[in-house]
């Protein structure tokens, strides 16, 4: 391969990343939670996706129905498929019978795409969560739709988790003329933390291993015919194949699998040179044993990374500007003097639609054992608000149809929680603390009511369970529109105290409040120095 040709690639898969829906998912297992539950996250990040938590209720459909299919990303009419008989209701990425499914795209090999196909990644994941209770089930339904009807997006991970197993399916298309998808889907060891950012990360699996591998009959064929492959079948890597790692799937994408894996599991300083595109060869596990059992708030910090105490922390340049701003503005990478630039992409980053961590836990009823955590715009600001996946209806403020993109409703969560943080980049280093310090308030009560909510409605279902939904259904909407409340207030409290630039404080019996001037750190100052020179210089005996 030569240098000008290695260049190129490495531009285009820096340029396709950007321009993707970047997101990022972590999968645990009950062996690795606290509370023998399965855990995974999920942030739906893109520049265009409105945050809001969806809701379906359970339906019965006559025979012969059929369903529009609509591509998630930008809302194109796909075509039509058979509707089932009967689907589950959903709230989020959850069903009623505590399955889960998160992705994140890793596109892959471009002539690999369908766009004759119907079924999107999008539509894979509401279908499935409509239509099946079990993680296995979702696998071999999603096969079976694709197959049917034609896969229409491009490469796909998922993660997949009931209240018993969780795990990870990556898949692609096989071009125009190709109905259907090769795909590979492997169950996550108990005790064991897996987790993907937009790069796929299967590479060899075990072929004789159907109670933890399963995956389509032509998956190694068709990369040999299409040339994608030449060795021994038991040497076959679904990544090297369909979705080779380059810089940027290593900067860009298994970078945050990295740092994630950091907060939970030894031994990780060892893929530091993987993690910045040093070592291609050097990939990083697909999943790593917890050193310690997990709680939803342990997952919860795995998605507000920016890359703490590594080499990467994004605090640490004079990016992150005078108040130590841990988001940077688009485009990721930049040219000057002809070289080309990065900014950091981590997990936490600005254009978070909504993210959440869900629970699911087998000793409960099923529409109480599933809670879906939710939360809108950056993980690091947002907060986690439990949702119950037995719910029949959603918060308003949180609700579909309350605003969108483009059209600014002052009750919508997304909104309110998007005034908080893009105030807080004015002076982040300032307005964060307090933003942490309600963010851990809300969901430290949250956790502690919760605990009692699943003793009152387990206990009540055994004897009325249409009273248990209405209990639980009562308590996430109460807890969605207590967070928007408190974010509102705090939004006030915010602005007022930190508008054009100074401090202001309140003195008692006063009118006035004291008002501080607190000005830029050394640090920034020195900066300012270095690029103005003797323009800014104050005269000996000049100051004011």
């Amino acid at each position: 391969m030569t240098n000008k040709y290695l260049v190129t690639l490495i531009l285009f898969s820096i340029f396709t990343i950007e321009n993707a829906i970047s997101c990022t998912n972590f999968l645990v297992t009950r062996g690795a939670t606290k509370d023998g539950s399965t855990m995974i996250s999920y942030s739906a990040d893109s520049h265009v996706l409105f945050g809001e938590l969806y809701h379906y209720p359970a339906k019965d459909y006559p025979a012969g129905a059929m369903r529009d299919v609509y591509e998630w990303d930008t809302g194109r009419f796909l075509g039509k498929i058979s509707e089932a008989r009967h689907t589950y209701s959903l709230t989020g990425n959850m069903n009623e019978h505590q399955l889960a499914i998160g992705e994140t795209t890793f596109t892959g090999r471009g002539e690999l795409q369908d766009t004759t196909g119907i079924m999107d990644y999008g539509s894979l994941i509401y279908i499935a969560l409509q239509r099946a209770k079990t993680a296995r089930e979702a696998i071999q339904l999603m096969d079976q739709l694709m197959s049917e009807y034609g896969y229409y997006s491009t490469g796909e991970s998922f993660s997949i988790a009931d209240a018993n197993e969780v795990w990870i399916m990556e898949l692609i298309g096989k071009g125009p003329g190709n109905k259907g998808a090769v795909w590979v889907a492997r169950r996550i060891p108990e005790g064991y933390v897996c987790g993907h950012a937009n790069q796929s990360r299967i590479t060899t699996f075990p072929l004789n291993d159907p109670e933890n591998c399963l995956y389509s009959k032509d998956v190694i064929s068709f990369a040999r015919n299409k040339g994608y492959f030449s060795g021994n079948d038991e040497d076959f890597s679904f990544s090297d194949a369909y979705a080779p790692v380059d810089f940027g799937g290593a900067r860009f994408c298994d970078a945050r699998v990295w740092s994630g894996f950091r907060k939970v599991a030894d031994g990780m300083d060892e893929y530091a040179d993987y993690a910045k595109g040093e070592n291609l060869h050097h990939r990083l596990p697909l999943w790593v044993k917890a050193n310690k059992k997990l709680g939803v708030e342990d997952v919860m910090d795995m998605m507000r990374d920016y890359y703490q105490g590594t080499d990467l922390d994004m605090t640490r340049d004079i990016g992150a500007g005078p108040n130590k701003n841990i988001v940077r503005w688009r485009p990721m990478t930049w040219e000057v003097d002809g070289k080309s630039y990065l900014n950091e992409r981590a997990i936490s980053t600005q254009q978070t639609g909504f993210s959440f961590i869900t629970q699911s836990r087998s000793w409960l009823p099923d529409p109480v054992g599933g809670i879906l955590w939710f939360g809108v715009d950056d993980t690091y600001s947002t907060v986690y608000t439990p949702m119950y996946c037995g719910m029949n209806a959603v918060p308003p403020s949180f609700a579909k149809g309350n605003g969108s993109m483009m059209e600014f409703t002052p009750d919508a969560a997304f909104w309110v929680f998007n005034q908080v943080s893009n105030l807080a980049y004015t002076r982040y280093n300032y307005m964060i603390p307090y933003i942490r310090e309600k963010q851990k308030e809300l969901e430290k009560k949250y956790l502690a009511e919760t605990m009692e909510v699943d003793k009152v409605a387990g206990a009540l279902y055994k004897k009325n369970p249409k009273k248990a939904i209405q209990y639980i259904t009562s308590y996430s909407v109460k807890s969605g529109e207590n967070t928007v409340a408190a974010w509102k207030k705090l939004y006030g409290f915010l602005f007022t105290r930190y508008m054009d630039g100074n401090v202001k404080t309140a003195v008692p019996g006063q009118q006035n409040p004291h008002v501080e001037y607190p000005g830029y750190d050394e640090q920034w100052y020195r900066q300012v120095v270095e690029d103005a020179g003797e323009r800014l210089k104050v005269p000996e005996g000049g100051s004011h």
